[in-house]
């Protein structure tokens, strides 16, 4: 691949992993963290924030040291061996692949509110493709896309957060000052401390999609200097927004009230006469899926690039262009496989999406042990750049708090089979790849074995020729 001179700048980096963050999960999701946490969601978006904020700056100081496209799955590869790599690789690719497919599922149910008429499955195959497409055009142009849809999404979060604070100071004709409104009616901790860490799971997926960035990294003409710099901005304006998002949203509605099929912030404006709320909702949903699914594409292509350089997948896929054709179109093929195999098989499509979670939460805890083994065997990357605050400590911190979301999984209904379709995915991914390697053992003897035995019969045919003129030589003599 070439490298881009000019390349994505810090500010074309941010937007895109905006687009990949602030989706679905965090527009519909989060309904589910604050009705189980009750105000102390604010506590756990917070908590979250941290990790994000140690999660993205181990990836970045591996980044900054060597900004390969395949990011993440080559550092596991370099630190823990192939087979490590291997497996982070395909665990990621696989499970976002599936998570994209239901989001091209979720994409034609919004729009078929606006249209009945039409057909999931056809909505669905067409909405893949032209995410598949709009990839082949390129980092720079993609970008531009991205960022505008990016655009809209933080946009449509803060207005939120403008119309709620106008409601809650009373600046809003005909209603009267919220105020602090329900937090005067709810304790802290209505779950007590359980609730926060049943809550961590949802907030960290409502994080989830930055590691777009470290996948773009050599997109960038100077990693160096844009990759710590995007990251800054991600993690402040990402946290920030969300946190606002909280603080205005608790006084609004109960969080009884809030219920998993509405989002809170639909909900929450709607209880104030704001009915129209529901249908621009609904059009910033469509525009955050599509945006996420963009953003994902460009990772998925980028990351199966590199497994097919390392000889990890079919020789067929690999590319040297820019713009890796091959790993967008077998990822969009993957996609368009998933979304029919959930239309034939909806309950075997259901455990197999819910592991798409668990990619997420396996992928962010093998960047930290990656980073942990990382800085113990080369100290800070080239140009001293420790980003780390307090390594190893909070690495460990961010890595074992980690490890307890994957394990608390079963706490959140649906989940339970992410967790075991993991484990059974990661069990699954070893064999494969220890196959592989045996298997290809098995070729290097054979041709080893072939080749000494061609150098065993070349050296006797040669010493043969050599020998025939000596015996015919002697003959000639004797017979003189």
């Amino acid at each position: 691949m070439k490298k881009n001179e000019k390349g994505l700048s810090a500010w074309q980096l941010t937007m895109m992993a905006l687009g990949s963050v602030v989706g679905g999960s965090f527009f519909l999701g989060s309904s589910v963290a604050i009705k189980a946490a009750g105000p102390a969601v604010l506590i756990s978006f917070i908590l979250g924030g941290i990790l994000i904020y140690f999660i993205l700056y181990a990836l970045s100081e591996m980044t900054v040291a060597n900004p390969d496209s395949g990011s993440f799955y080559t550092f596991t590869a370099k630190v823990f061996g192939p087979g490590a790599g291997f497996v982070v690789g395909w665990v990621y690719w696989t499970g976002m692949v599936f998570a994209m497919s239901s989001e091209a599922t979720a994409i034609s149910i919004l729009l078929r509110q606006w249209f009945p008429g039409i057909s999931i499955p056809i909505i669905g195959s067409l909405i893949i493709i032209a995410v598949t497409l709009l990839n082949l055009l390129g980092a720079d142009k993609l970008s531009k896309l991205e960022s505008s849809l990016a655009i809209v999404k933080v946009m449509a979060v803060i207005s939120f957060i403008v119309i709620a604070i106008l409601l809650i100071v009373g600046f809003i004709r005909g209603t009267a000052a919220v105020g602090v409104g329900e937090l005067t009616k709810e304790p802290l901790l209505p779950g007590g401390i359980s609730s926060i860490a049943g809550s961590m799971l949802i907030v960290i997926f409502s994080y989830a999609g930055f590691e777009v960035i470290g996948l773009a990294a050599s997109e960038t003409g100077d990693p160096h200097k844009t990759v710590p710099r995007a990251i800054l901005y991600t993690v402040i304006g990402l946290v920030g927004l969300y946190i606002l998002a909280i603080v205005t949203l608790l006084p609004l509605i109960p969080t009884a009230d809030l219920s998993e099929n509405v989002s809170p912030y639909v909900a929450a404006l709607s209880r104030w006469g704001m009915g129209w709320a529901g249908t621009v909702i609904n059009f910033i949903l469509v525009t955050a899926i599509l945006s996420t699914m963009l953003a994902s594409m460009f990772g998925l292509g980028r990351m199966m690039r590199s497994v097919a350089d390392e000889g990890h997948a079919p020789v067929w896929l690999k590319d040297k262009k820019d713009v890796p054709i091959r790993g967008i179109l077998f990822s969009g093929f993957g996609m368009l496989l998933g979304l029919w195999l959930g239309l034939l098989f909806p309950s075997v499509y259901l455990f197999l999406i819910s592991s798409g979670g668990f990619a997420t939460l396996f992928t962010y805890a093998a960047i930290l042990a990656t980073h942990i083994k990382f800085r113990k065997c080369n100290g800070c990357p080239p140009e001293g750049k420790c980003q780390m605050p307090g390594f190893p400590y909070t690495t460990w911190i961010a890595l074992i708090s980690m490890i307890i979301i994957i394990f608390s999984m079963p706490a959140i209904p649906g989940q339970a089979s992410g967790l075991i379709t993991g484990i059974i995915m990661v069990a699954l991914l070893y064999g494969i790849y220890f196959i592989m390697k045996y298997a290809d053992n098995l070729r290097t003897n054979d041709k080893t074995k072939n080749h000494r035995k061609y150098r065993t019969r070349f050296s006797e045919e040669f010493s043969d020729e050599l020998t025939k003129p000596i015996v015919k030589n002697k003959d000639n003599d004797m017979q003189d």
